[in-house]
């Protein structure tokens, strides 16, 4: 059993940075992938980056080159620096952990509860 629980969202302009952590719970973190899902109202969730337990990143294209995911195992968390910020990434932005890695929300096993990030242009 793992527990998520995501903080740092907020109001930002558009340009403008955030960062966003997630601290699990549970002796096994070291040994999922970890992700950061996000979903627009009336939108699906979307896939925006994940991290494997080595630190093999993989991102949106929509994000690459402005966000970057990282982990600290000895923490117990995972990061979501996000900068260039658009309107278009306004979302609530949720913590997910899986046994292997994915695109897919269908796949995950563990939500965390999900943090508001909204950038106004």
């Amino acid at each position: 059993q793992v527990q998520l629980v995501e903080s740092g969202g907020g109001l930002v302009q558009a340009g403008g940075s955030l960062r966003l952590s997630c601290a699990a719970s549970g002796r096994t973190f070291s040994s999922y992938v970890m992700h950061w899902f996000r979903q627009a109202p009336r939108k699906e969730h979307e896939f925006v980056a994940r991290i494997r337990s080595g630190g093999r990143t993989y991102y949106a294209d929509s994000v690459k080159g402005r966000f970057t995911i990282s982990r600290d195992n000895a923490k117990n968390t995972v990061y979501l620096q996000m900068n260039s910020l658009k309107p278009e990434d306004t979302a609530v932005y949720y913590c997910a952990a899986t046994s292997i890695p994915t695109t897919s929300a269908a796949s995950v096993d563990y939500w965390g509860q999900g943090t508001q990030v909204t950038v106004s242009s």
